[in-house]
């Protein structure tokens, strides 16, 4: 396995093996830039999805932590579902930002490690935490994904209080 770091420095691997992972990171930083524009602007019908689906496989799959406020069923499949999930998200969220990233892989699959700061669109509050990510890339683009959460209740918390001061 090969790590790369935010400079876009390789560590360990072989040079070989680090050819793959390295694409695979620049298809997911593009994704997170485009997601974060597309929450920041306000989703669903305030912003333009074509810029977020470019990253993604048509048979993307989004495996989200049951019990937070804006996973629905947890499982979000495709374009369409990806577009739900992202509205749903950008409902509950006025920002995204990415303070710090970290990323291994190996072959098509990225481990993500990322810090990242919420604001709640509708009080203001802001949570930092780390979210882990396991994603796999299709040809360039987002195939599965499935972020873990450090801490759930605190996202959930934080949501609940946006959604009582509504």
């Amino acid at each position: 396995m090969s790590t790369t770091d935010l400079a876009g420095d390789h560590v360990g691997g072989s040079r070989a093996d680090e050819q793959s992972p390295v694409d695979a990171w620049a298809v997911m930083e593009r994704f997170y830039a485009a997601e974060a524009a597309y929450v920041a602007a306000g989703g669903f019908g305030k912003a333009s999805y074509s810029h977020v689906a470019a990253y993604l496989d048509p048979e993307v799959v989004l495996h989200q932590a049951p019990g937070l406020p804006f996973t629905g069923a947890g499982t979000w499949r495709g374009h369409d579902g990806m577009e739900r999930f992202l509205a749903r998200f950008s409902e509950v969220w006025e920002s995204m930002e990415f303070v710090e990233q970290e990323h291994w892989g190996d072959g098509d699959t990225v481990v993500v490690r990322n810090r990242v700061r919420f604001r709640a669109r509708s009080t203001g509050q802001e949570i930092d935490t780390l979210i882990m990510q396991l994603i796999t890339v299709r040809d360039g683009r987002m195939l599965e994904c499935r972020p873990f959460y450090w801490d759930p209740q605190a996202i959930a918390d934080a949501c609940r209080q946006g959604d009582a001061g509504a």
